[in-house]
């Protein structure tokens, strides 16, 4: 099982939301965003952001740090290691079912990633036997876009996607084409632009809170 690091329920615990950071970060990076999100206590929404394993990235010169999955390339198309991806969306398949096991139902459990995390978040929700609450999938892109159809085992998902038009780290074409391919598999996902870099600005979090609300209230 990840290790993680979490934002108790202030109430009964009625709804999880499991948070995936970005290459070289760690769960401790988005633990802020609980309490900034400032959801209402009676949700009894649990956070738990996970730690990626450490291991190797490549374009890092090999350098060790937390990853979900080593980067080869900084061509798109080469960007994500498939076998890594896979790997991480295993662990995380099953932080989602321990929080099934705690009585949380699929629906009320959201699935958000950053960069890499939005990665795997894109890749595990559509391959899962349940249908989550939604996924959010923040300045990210998709691993192996043209195989989702295969693969997808959800015919519905609620999709928040957010980009920043300045991004030169993902840049938000990537984000454009995974926000296509997952529109063509006839998955409900709305999409924000901002003017930032490769970050979260506070629209940002104003609008995820509002996606939030309007599917665990």
């Amino acid at each position: 099982m990840l290790e993680y690091v979490e934002y108790p329920a202030k109430t009964q615990h009625k709804s999880s939301i499991i948070w995936l950071h970005g290459l070289g970060d760690s769960g401790n990076g988005f633990l802020p965003i609980a309490a900034e999100l400032a959801l209402p206590d009676e949700l009894g929404v649990r956070f738990i952001f996970p730690h990626a394993p450490e291991q190797p990235v490549t374009i890092n010169g090999g350098m060790v740090m937390r990853a979900w999955y080593d980067i080869k390339s900084f061509d798109l198309d080469k960007r994500a290691d498939e076998t890594g991806v896979r790997e991480s969306a295993t662990a995380v398949e099953a932080l989602i079912q321990q929080e099934l096991d705690n009585g949380i139902p699929a629906e009320r459990i959201i699935l958000a990633g950053f960069s890499q995390g939005g990665v795997i978040a894109l890749h595990v929700a559509p391959r899962l036997a349940v249908k989550l609450g939604g996924v959010m999938a923040l300045s990210t892109y998709m691993c192996q876009p043209e195989k989702l159809t295969a693969e997808a085992k959800q015919p519905e998902l609620d999709i928040f996607m957010a980009h920043g038009s300045h991004d030169n780290v993902v840049p938000m074409f990537a984000g454009e084409l995974a926000y296509n391919a997952l529109k063509q598999q006839g998955y409900q996902v709305s999409w924000q632009d901002y003017p930032m870099e490769h970050q979260v600005c506070l629209e940002e979090i104003r609008a995820i809170r509002q996606w939030l609300l309007a599917r665990l209230s």
